[in-house]
């Protein structure tokens, strides 16, 4: 993979592998939140996850596996490298469409790729940054009904260089895939029961 350094395609070969995720919410004052209700998957914070990343120069796919402070969630991303960009498959119902882009080096943001209703329902914008070699920050702000309400921090240490097997520690178990089958929410539709 020969990417230009600072680009989509460059940065995601920078974050390949598995990582420790602890991520902590917060009010827009800066006040810790210690349960959100509002959020694609609501629950206790803060709380950790395993992020597994595999891109190979084409294909991105992301698993998240929560493992400390919520229970067991899994939760599968796929998307395809299309015009020095990364797009997602839509994440479900009424999906406005999600791409990464790049911040420049070493900085990604994952965002919807438009503003529509579906947007103004619900959307998260991720801003991700390598802080060293095996180290990333990610923030996201939570927008619902179109207002701001809430923050979150995400501090991450990386396990291993590779995603092609589950950690020991994994709570779904050592053994078998480390992928999931895509994940699907309704968070974008009217009437989730999180409006």
């Amino acid at each position: 993979m020969n990417f230009p350094i600072g680009s989509v395609g460059y940065n995601l070969t920078q974050m390949r592998g598995v990582w420790h995720d602890h991520l902590e919410l917060f009010e827009l004052d800066g006040a810790p939140r210690f349960q959100d209700t509002q959020g694609g998957q609501p629950g206790a914070s803060p709380f950790d996850n395993l992020v597994y990343i595999d891109f190979d120069g084409e294909t991105y796919r992301q698993t998240n596996v929560t493992f400390r402070g919520r229970p067991l969630h899994v939760r599968s991303f796929t998307a395809v490298m299309r015009e020095g960009l990364l797009e997602f498959d839509r994440l479900g119902p009424n999906d406005p469409g999600h791409v990464g882009v790049s911040g420049g080096p070493g900085a990604l943001i994952f965002t919807p790729r438009m503003i529509d209703d579906s947007w103004q329902r619900y959307s998260e914008p991720d801003y991700i940054r390598l802080t060293g070699p095996n180290q990333r920050t990610r923030n996201t702000m939570l927008y619902r009904d179109g207002k701001l309400v809430r923050t979150l921090s995400v501090t991450g240490y990386r396990l291993a260089p590779v995603a092609h097997q589950r950690m020991p520690f994994d709570p779904r178990g050592a053994d078998g895939p480390v992928h999931e089958v895509r994940s699907v929410t309704e968070v974008f539709k009217y009437g989730n029961g999180q409006d």
